[in-house]
């Protein structure tokens, strides 16, 4: 009767029949049918439709399936016919992630996804993109549980790193005393403990890129100072800055994830007041300062100095000397950023808490002890509030029953993501999990679950866009407006009392993220213009505002801003950072470095760093805030630095949203005798 059918890529095959009488038995199975002939004669009666329908014109697959589900629900089987339809729509998601994923494979072999900015456009980092690419695609069309998925592809959500999405975990601080002090084994053979100082940051670069291989996140040395102490303490101050020079140097070279990067690194210090750990702060903070072998501004490691009333913040402390030296550094280099641990939720902890650059941090632990090290954050997941507050339609009570119905799916899907990072085995993260760096993993072997460790991790739901959410929901956002900022704070207390209600029902470490702009950055915009056209004010722009900053084009002064987002620190307990803009690297003004940062302390933040354009010539190796080309040689090959979520990069690296949200940038002014 026929011959001939039109395939999707519109190609025409020979037409087989019997495809058809396959397709109806299978879906007949699904459901407990074992009867062929039914199949057969509903067989028949889709040939009949074909022919009264099309009658010698060409037909398609779709065409076909479409009568198949007639046939079977005029027939009276709808239970077939569910299960025929559930298939169908099965197999056209494996089609389309196919067809997604080569578009992503093109792409890629291009040039590397500028999402993370910090990974290379290298050879290897591209083949690392493309496996992760199809991961992606596998995860969201075959293992991700429908409703998360969708979630993800329309915008309501976005999971981070999805393409290790059942594959490890997401960072963690590194007990580097405990590794150094035993020695380790990354696979090949014991290191044993090293005895001088360049050895043992040699061994620390080492642990770094171990860990991370390991992991898809960053790494991180809670307490540095106390760690390095013993490998310094009969040592030169010259043989000590020698070695903390390689640090610097090795961190921002050796490459980690099969040469796509270098380790995403940080570094807490600061609180130790014995003199070998001094001597440890000092003269890293000395060889950062210095910077690269032509004076280019480090990228790694992010360095978070802690701050504390007693310690090193005044006159008259023990460290207080390096928390100047700290502040001078960071003048010229954005880094080191600051920590407080005098802010009213990091001081129950005393100086124990540690934070990550991109502003991760874990402390609170249902299932053992409140500390830091040996533990991080699982996986995270980011609620987008602008386009909740769009759906809302100015309506202050249905913009939280929709957020609750978010924030309820997101809760599930990162339950559901633990329960399959628990099926891990120590083999499958093995150094990390078999050299006992995460709490709990210790006596584990190859082959047993990690579930033990990682029950001490923190599952984390973040949000971005709070200022486009309270546009849409007010007309103004909390920079401009008092009852905005009431209904911000609002907002960001009632998702930490969500996430607390989810600690008490599934008894993990569910924790608030001030989630940053990586991987959310333009992401969301894109889906919501297509449902809700432009919004003005809201999605207007190529980007949403970080977490619950005021936005980066406001005019607002410096510290009226730090007065604002100072109270939204203590809600986000899986982490927080605020910024202040400069208009040129102030290091010839320390003091107003220093002004600022006394002030956020004040005003309850937990994290902090100051921005500023850092700017390279690469041809003279003259530095400043440079334009087109260099004022001194001419040249256009400048290397710009600029922190956008949390660590540094350069400005090449940037994805669009990025570059925009760059350009977008006001400088806060300051106040008479601070800043200029």
């Amino acid at each position: 009767m026929f011959e001939v059918i039109r395939k999707r890529d519109g190609r025409e095959v020979p037409f087989d029949y019997s495809k058809i009488t396959d397709a109806i038995f299978k879906a007949a199975l699904a459901v407990g049918g074992e009867d062929r002939e039914t199949a057969m004669r509903l067989t028949l009666e889709v040939l009949g439709m074909l022919k009264a329908k099309y009658n010698g014109t060409p037909f398609g697959v779709e065409d076909v399936q479409d009568l198949v589900e007639k046939a079977l629900i005029e027939a009276g089987h709808a239970r077939t016919a569910k299960a025929y339809i559930l298939y169908r729509n099965w197999r056209t998601r494996i089609r389309e992630a196919k067809s997604d994923l080569m578009d992503a494979v093109e792409e890629i072999l291009e040039e590397t996804s500028r999402e993370n900015a910090n990974v290379s456009n290298s050879p290897s980092a591209k083949m690392l993109q493309v496996a992760e690419a199809a991961s992606k695609k596998y995860y969201l069309s075959r293992l991700i549980p429908e409703d998360y998925a969708q979630a993800h592809i329309r915008g309501d959500i976005h999971i981070h790193d999805l393409g290790f999405y059942a594959k490890t975990l997401n960072c963690i601080q590194i007990p580097l005393g405990k590794l150094l002090g035993e020695g380790f084994n990354t696979g090949h053979g014991y290191i044993r403990p090293p005895k001088r100082p360049g050895s043992a940051t040699a061994l620390a670069c080492i642990i770094l890129q171990s860990s991370q291989n390991d992991m898809f996140g960053g790494q991180s040395f809670g307490f540095f100072d106390r760690d390095m102490a013993p490998y310094v303490e009969n040592a030169t101050d010259d043989e000590v800055y020698q070695s903390m020079e390689a640090l610097v140097y090795n961190l921002n070279s050796m490459h980690s994830r099969a040469g796509a990067q270098v380790p995403f690194s940080s570094i807490n210090l600061g609180t130790e007041t014995g003199e070998a750990a001094r001597k440890v702060t000092r003269n890293l903070l000395l060889a950062y300062e210095a910077g690269l072998g032509r004076n280019e501004a480090p990228i790694f490691p992010n360095i978070i100095f802690r701050v504390k009333k007693g310690v090193n913040f005044n006159q008259g402390d023990p460290n207080h000397d390096l928390f100047q030296l700290a502040v001078r550094v960071a003048a010229k280099r954005l880094n080191p950023t600051f920590s407080f641990m005098d802010a009213s939720f990091n001081a129950p902890y005393g100086d124990q808490v540690s934070y990550m650059g991109c502003r991760s941090r874990v402390m609170a632990n249902r299932r053992g002890p409140e500390v830091t090290e040996g533990r991080g954050n699982l996986s995270f997941t980011t609620i987008n509030l602008p386009r909740i507050a769009i759906k809302a339609e100015r309506d202050v009570n249905r913009f939280f029953t929709l957020l609750d119905a978010v924030a309820e799916l997101g809760i599930r899907q990162l339950y559901h993501r633990y329960e399959l990072q628990a099926k891990l085995k120590v083999k499958d993260i093995p150094f990390v999990m078999g050299q006992s760096l995460y709490m709990g993993a210790a006596g584990l072997k190859p082959e047993q679950s990690v579930a033990e460790a990682i029950k001490h991790g923190t599952l984390s739901l973040g949000f971005i866009g709070l200022a486009e959410a309270l546009v849409a929901l007010l007309g103004k956002h909390h920079g401009q407006d008092a009852g905005a900022q009431e209904l911000g704070i609002e907002i960001v207390n009632w998702l930490r009392r969500k996430i607390d209600e989810a600690c008490d029902k599934y008894d993990l470490n569910y924790t608030l993220l001030a989630t940053p702009a990586e991987g959310t950055a333009g992401r969301f915009i894109k889906p919501d213009r297509r449902e809700f056209g432009i919004v003005p004010g809201v999605n207007d722009k190529d980007y949403y505002t970080n977490s619950f900053h005021v936005p980066v084009h406001f005019p607002i002064e410096c510290f009226r801003k730090i007065e604002i987002e100072g109270p939204y620190h203590k809600f986000c307990n899986a982490g927080h950072i605020s910024y202040v803009e400069l208009p040129s690297p102030p290091v010839e003004n320390p003091e107003a470095v220093e002004a600022i940062v006394r002030y956020m302390a004040e005003q309850d933040m937990g994290y902090v760093g100051i921005n500023f354009p850092v700017d390279f010539c690469e041809s003279c190796s003259f530095a400043g805030v440079l334009g087109d080309e260099c004022p001194k040689c001419g040249s256009t090959a400048i290397r710009r630095v600029r922190r956008i979520t949390g660590y540094l990069s350069t400005v090449d690296r940037f994805n669009d949203a990025k570059v925009a949200e760059l350009k977008s940038r006001l400088v806060h002014l300051g106040r008479p005798g601070t800043l200029q």
